[in-house]
């Protein structure tokens, strides 16, 4: 309301300058004069102006005139297209500066305006090549998905568009949650043009979502190939995707095939730990210990960690105790001073029932790390020792309440997984799991609640049942009042004089 009053008030002025202007050249004296073959013209102010005005009018119309005269020429010469071409001008103009306002818009997330503009630049052009992409995304834009598919298709059926279209479609496709169909288009279009780098990010992440293995390798070996990955980041991935093909290995089905593929994801990475761990697996399955303990002392060198300590016992699983300390030597004497190497240690001494040995080997891990799994191993220490269950219950209070120690957390969103995978099961990332300690302590470590019937179970004590219950089942109510009351006796002098 109030734009369209301010378009009159200007109109009026307009006119009222004119007006002004125009009274002003009639009341004016003077002019111009204008010898024509000896006979002179005067013309008054107003006069002029109107003859200039005629002028540039007349100087238009030969021009037009002459561009005219000169497409019929053409045409007499034998170009059939060159009238043709001299009428549509005006009309191709028109049309490409619509096109040109509708990319405008479209950029400036003018939704309906796009949408006005395509039409008409559509309308104007007569190429479709040009406009149906505009159209189709001034439809999303304004959630006309139909005309917008509709569009698509339309580019599909050129030669010209059809990567455009397929593309399109895809997204479409994605943006529904169909992702089957959104991989097959990712596919296609990556026939289309094989080195379009997001194409091919988009198929990947599509074909680890579907584990979809071989076609995520293939599409990775794209990527090296047109240089959009450097090799050693390749070498990992693809060393991921070839133990993505194997994770059935534990199981009683598994092939030689999938077993060969656990060993190839350890020798293209051979720091990655669960490649490690399977690959050792795929040779204790074939009954190669030796290999089996060349992987697991290698991958140990570069990160001491507690899944290759587990299929390293799977090596001899019928020894005794003591014989598995001293095979672990191959182990613990490579990096002595990490903190899982010690960690180990102690466990393996533990178990052995020599405590003396697993309390040096745990040292100031204790003060040091102060996790839960180091809390725990104390209180298996304490009761081994022949400590009070007073001692015992307040190391395993510090455990309840300790930061759970490092899991498998995804580097994108933080998430904590029970195990590796691939893909991340909260956000789907693509190999973002890392051997970390997680942000949030408050989530409880597998490690350390797998010692807890060791203590109770395990060794063989003399507690009474209601304190297993208590051990085994923190979450319970009973079990939370008797950890607070353990802990508001006076423990700590007894634990610190103990430890």
């Amino acid at each position: 309301m109030l734009w369209s009053l301010l378009k009159i008030l200007v109109f009026v002025a307009i006119i009222g300058l004119l007006a002004m202007g125009a009274g002003f050249l009639m009341e004016s004296s003077g002019g111009v004069q204008i010898t024509v073959a000896g006979t002179e013209y005067t013309l008054g102010p107003l006069q002029s102006v109107i003859a200039l005005g005629v002028l540039v009018f007349a100087v238009w119309l030969f021009f037009k005139l002459l561009t005219l005269l000169i497409a019929t020429l053409k045409f007499l010469n034998g170009d059939e297209t060159a009238l043709s071409r001299y009428f549509d001008r005006s009309r191709e103009q028109r049309g490409y500066q619509a096109l040109a306002d509708g990319l405008m818009a479209l950029a400036s997330g003018e939704g309906r305006v796009a949408m006005t503009k395509a039409s008409k630049a559509e309308k104007l052009l007569n190429k479709p090549e040009l406009t149906n992409l505009l159209v189709a995304q001034a439809a999303e834009m304004t959630g006309d998905t139909k005309k917008a598919s509709d569009t698509y298709k339309k580019l599909v059926a050129n030669n010209a568009t059809r990567f455009v279209g397929v593309r399109g479609i895809m997204k479409q496709k994605l943006a529904e949650g169909d992702d089957e169909t959104a991989r097959k288009l990712a596919e296609k279009a990556l026939t289309l043009k094989p080195r379009h780098e997001e194409t091919q990010d988009m198929l990947l992440n599509l074909q680890t979502k579907a584990q979809d293995w071989a076609g995520a390798r293939s599409t990775l070996t794209s990527k090296l190939k047109a240089g959009y990955l450097p090799r050693d980041v390749f070498k990992r991935r693809d060393a991921v995707l070839a133990l993505s093909e194997a994770k059935e290995l534990l199981d009683e089905t598994a092939t030689i095939e999938q077993q060969e593929h656990a060993i190839e994801a350890n020798r293209l990475s051979p720091d990655l730990v669960p490649a490690a761990a399977m690959a050792a697996r795929a040779y204790i399955k074939k009954g190669k210990p030796r290999p089996a303990t060349k992987i697991l002392k290698k991958a140990w060198e570069v990160q001491p960690h507690p899944d290759l300590a587990h299929a390293f016992a799977e090596i001899a699983p019928d020894e005794t105790p003591e014989q598995r300390v001293k095979r672990f030597t191959v182990l613990t004497r490579i990096h002595p001073e990490n903190m899982e190497t010690r960690l180990i240690l102690a466990e393996l001494n533990i178990v052995a029932e020599d405590f003396p040995e697993a309390r040096r080997a745990l040292g100031d891990v204790v003060e040091k790390q102060g996790d839960a799994r180091a809390y725990t191993l104390m209180a298996a220490i304490e009761r081994g020792e022949g400590a009070s269950d007073a001692v015992v219950q307040g190391w395993l209070a510090r455990a309840l309440n300790a930061p759970r120690g490092p899991q498998w957390v995804c580097d994108n969103c933080h998430d904590i997984q029970a195990e590796w995978g691939p893909v991340c099961q909260n956000c789907g990332s693509f190999d973002t799991l890392s051997w970390q300690t997680p942000q949030t302590p408050e989530i409880a470590s597998a490690t350390g609640v797998h010692m807890l019937p060791l203590i109770v179970g395990a060794l063989e004590d003399q507690a009474e049942p209601e304190e297993v219950e208590e051990v085994e089942e923190p979450d319970e109510t009973p079990a939370e009042e008797e950890v607070i009351e353990v802990e508001a006796e006076p423990v700590t002098e007894e634990v610190a004089r103990q430890t």
